[in-house]
């Protein structure tokens, strides 16, 4: 029973620090962009299979699922995460009769300026699913310091093209200047065309051709 009490508490205190968007328009979606919990691994695990399938290695992934979630949420982890979860928004009139916030508890509260913007979106009771999500660990520079390095970054494939990946992204960098990081990096395969060129629309992002990839398996 504590257990899941602490699961739940901590749930709420990932939705107290979440940003609610829209995917346009009142017949649109609400898309909550929130800090991942332990209860998210089962999901993010499915995105992970469903990335791997994206990028013709479908038998690439052999994490064992008890390490993965140890690695993120035991006593040292070594990753974080950010997921995008989507919800039916409130239309028309439902606004107005609608008493709901995207916070469950008043015990965790939105974050300053935010209660306008988190009230009234998400219809009471709507199922909530994870679309997407941003996985991350800290590498250190001995020539920039402390960088954010993005391991993933995953928008399910009936999703995409809706700005959930931008704000992802934009959740990133918002965590590269919290903690004061020098900078994020990340890798793209050359042939995906497509997530180049949405990296290329975002701005900013340099491509570095020089690098060569080098690994070594240890069984």
């Amino acid at each position: 029973m504590m257990k899941d009490n602490s699961q739940n508490i901590e749930k709420q205190a990932a939705l107290a620090e979440s940003k609610v968007h829209s995917t346009g328009g009142d017949l649109g979606e609400a898309v909550i962009i929130r800090q991942a919990v332990k209860e998210d691994c089962e999901r993010i695990m499915e995105l992970i299979k469903e990335l791997s399938i994206y990028e013709k290695e479908p038998d690439a992934v052999t994490v064992d699922f008890n390490h993965f979630v140890e690695s993120g949420f035991g006593e040292k982890p070594v990753w974080w995460a950010f997921v995008a979860e989507t919800a039916p928004k409130l239309v028309g009139k439902q606004k107005k009769n609608n008493k709901q916030s995207v916070f469950p508890s008043s015990k965790f509260p939105p974050p300053s300026g935010f209660a306008d913007r988190g009230t009234n979106v998400v219809q009471e009771g709507a199922e909530r699913q994870v679309e997407g999500f941003a996985l991350f660990y800290i590498r250190y520079s001995t020539w920039k310091g402390q960088r954010l390095y993005l391991e993933d970054l995953i928008v399910t494939d009936k999703m995409r093209g809706k700005g959930i990946g931008k704000l992802l992204l934009d959740r990133l960098v918002q965590e590269c200047k919290d903690k004061k990081y020098s900078g994020m990096m990340w890798q793209v395969l050359d042939w995906n065309e497509p997530a180049i060129n949405f990296y290329k629309k975002y701005g900013g992002v340099n491509f570095d051709g020089e690098w060569v990839n080098c690994s070594v398996e240890v069984k």
